[in-house]
């Protein structure tokens, strides 16, 4: 599974977009969307435009063009807002439906067979935006010479910590510090041998990452930027209001038409009306 040599294009690689995830946690109160539709995590909208564009074009604005979504839960949509959307020149968005309950891993694996079988690829997910220099991403996967990287982040943390002495004191508090350690936050590259044995069944972030660590086919690519991970409605929130501001950190690209309007505080609920009508 784990040998194979190293081929290096001169080309972008081609980017999968992991994009089967429900957006169950994004509802506020756990309700069900406006017509009782539930929409997936890729088009719940930051600043007017489902997450899943703000991904593409973190990359886009990096020289990267050939883009695979693999879908899941909810796939009809997502391929209606690819097909209806205007893309930059030279991008192609394809849509790849891999299951509904296919796992991460197995959702790489399928896309495998739709791609070339000889060059390396990216991968992230659909909900992860960070201002990562992607150029440099790639020249540190192709000097180290393993098979795999990772992006690791160091997140900052939802809530205050209490600093304390040895005897039970405390002797202060610090509010929402960034985490002592480091997490999976994505943007990965990939050489072909690394994605051998990538079952429907296989959860990308256990058995193939643990398999490549313990073969020591895994580095680490530490980001110490900007990163946030779309994981709850306060994420979204969040997410909007940094990009009302109109200085939100993972835009890297200039518009491609005139900006959306500034979001209103809190988003719609999940992604708009406009996913739901192609």
């Amino acid at each position: 599974m784990l040998r194979g040599r190293r081929v290096v294009s001169a080309r972008r690689p081609p980017v999968v977009i992991l994009c089967g995830g429900r957006g169950t946690r994004l509802h506020e109160g756990s309700r069900a969307p406006a017509g009782g539709v539930e929409l997936p995590k890729p088009l719940v909208e930051i600043g007017g435009k489902p997450i899943v564009w703000h991904v593409v074009m973190l990359y886009a604005a990096q020289g990267f063009t050939r883009f695979v979504l693999a879908t899941g839960f909810g796939s009809v949509h997502v391929d209606s807002f690819v097909a209806g959307e205007r893309w930059p020149a030279r991008v192609s968005v394809t849509c790849i439906d891999t299951g509904e309950d296919t796992q991460t891993g197995g959702r790489v694996g399928q896309v495998r067979e739709h791609l070339s079988q000889d060059e390396r690829i990216c991968v992230t997910y659909c909900d992860g935006l960070a201002d990562v220099d992607l150029q440099e991403l790639l020249a540190f996967h192709e000097c180290h010479g393993a098979l795999a990287t990772v992006t690791v982040v160091r997140p900052q943390l939802q809530f205050g910590v209490a600093e304390l002495a040895r005897d039970g004191r405390v002797v202060g508090f610090r509010e929402k510090p960034r985490s002592e350690h480091w997490v999976n936050g994505g943007f990965f590259c990939f050489e072909q041998a690394a994605l051998e044995g990538m079952r429907e069944d296989s959860v990308l972030e256990r058995a193939p990452l643990e398999l490549l660590a313990a073969a020591g086919e895994l580095r680490a690519h530490r980001h110490t930027g900007f990163w946030r991970c779309m994981d709850t409605y306060k994420d979204a929130v969040a997410l909007n209001e940094l990009w009302g501001t109109g200085r939100a950190p993972w835009k890297l690209w200039e518009p491609i038409d005139a900006p959306p309007a500034s979001p209103p505080a809190r988003p719609r609920d999940p992604v708009g009306a406009a996913a739901l009508e192609h």
